[in-house]
């Protein structure tokens, strides 16, 4: 029986052995299965890592690059646009003087004066009052401004409380250019502008005026461009050759010359009389209204007939400088 058992028992030790090689072998096999599988998994896992990785770099490179180049529009653009705010405030003031001393010498030298900028200290002085109370009634116009004010618009300049633009020609009073007017030219025009502030405007009329031998310009104080340096370049030459009058008041001047044996004439649109067919040889008046407003109702009540011009296309509205050139054309045509 022991040896039986014995036998047996190495029997199935043997089958034992058999059996557990057996199943160590299948389990390094799996094993180095499940290595191999985890192998590649993270192989390919880091392929993947790798690749978001590098798309993330690329991702964040081109982000660079395209932060860059919008840096770099934006900043440079910048620069430019101060390098011609330095230009254009330069070019604004070459035609500008101030400081007490230049300014007195100035208005002494009896030059073609614009307009004028002061302090009421300065304004009130008696050094000052009476050259400007002379210069007003010429038709500068003469503001008081505050300090910080003047330091604006002289961009920080030592100002010492005022400050003046010249004008690129002189202008006669209206007695003046009547008496011109009537000694050179049986039927004289003068041209007279109400509202227009764009200088290149001002310009655009000075040169048809002159093209079509008008006598004179009739420019107001105040709401109106001055003689500037723009209105003489857009003028091209014209403003040589014609006078201009600055007159305070535009409609105490209409009266003057209606007195004076002139009528006035307005251009609107809403005129009841085609410009074609206004017969009239008298000395005149030409009223030119701004594009947006046109001829303010008081100006249009001192005007003896209100003219318009007729329009065939959908276009409701002309250039106000363009309006006044089609408009001589027809009046000095007659």
């Amino acid at each position: 029986m022991k040896k039986s058992s014995n036998k047996f028992r190495g029997k199935n030790n043997k089958e034992y052995k058999k059996n557990s090689d057996f199943g160590n072998y299948s389990n390094s096999t799996n094993r180095l299965e499940k290595n191999d599988r985890f192998l590649n998994n993270s192989a390919k896992n880091k392929k993947v890592e790798n690749l978001k990785k590098n798309d993330e770099n690329n991702t964040f490179s081109s982000l660079k690059r395209r932060n860059l180049r919008f840096k770099s529009k934006t900043e440079f653009p910048n620069k430019n646009a101060d390098m011609n705010q330095e230009f254009t405030n330069k070019r604004n003031l070459d035609d500008w003087i101030w400081g007490k001393h230049s300014v007195y010498e100035a208005l002494s030298s009896d030059r073609a004066i614009n307009r004028i900028w002061c302090t009421s200290e300065i304004f009130s002085s008696d050094k000052y009052y009476i050259l400007f109370k002379d210069l007003k009634s010429k038709g500068v116009l003469i503001e008081e401004v505050s300090w910080n004010r003047l330091s604006q618009l002289t961009y920080g300049a030592t100002h010492q409380g005022v400050a003046l633009q010249l004008a690129c020609s002189k202008t006669i009073s209206l007695e003046q250019l009547i008496d011109f007017s009537k000694h050179n030219c049986p039927n004289p025009i003068i041209v007279a502008l109400d509202g227009i502030t764009d200088p290149h405007n001002v310009g655009a009329i000075i040169r048809s005026a002159e093209a079509f031998d008008c006598k004179g310009l009739i420019i107001p104080q105040r709401r109106s461009a001055g003689l500037t340096g723009t209105v003489a370049k857009v003028a091209a030459g014209a403003l040589e050759h014609i006078h201009v009058s600055r007159v305070v008041n535009l409609n105490r001047a209409l009266e003057e010359l209606k007195r004076n044996g002139f009528l006035i004439v307005g251009l609107s649109g809403d005129g009841q009389i085609s410009i074609s067919n206004f017969q009239e040889k008298a000395p005149l008046v030409v009223v030119v209204g701004s594009e947006d407003k046109g001829i303010s109702l008081l100006t249009q009540k001192k005007c003896d007939f209100i003219l318009s011009i007729s329009l065939k296309g959908k276009t409701s509205s002309l250039n106000a400088s363009v309006a006044a050139a089609i408009s001589l054309f027809h009046l000095t045509g007659k």
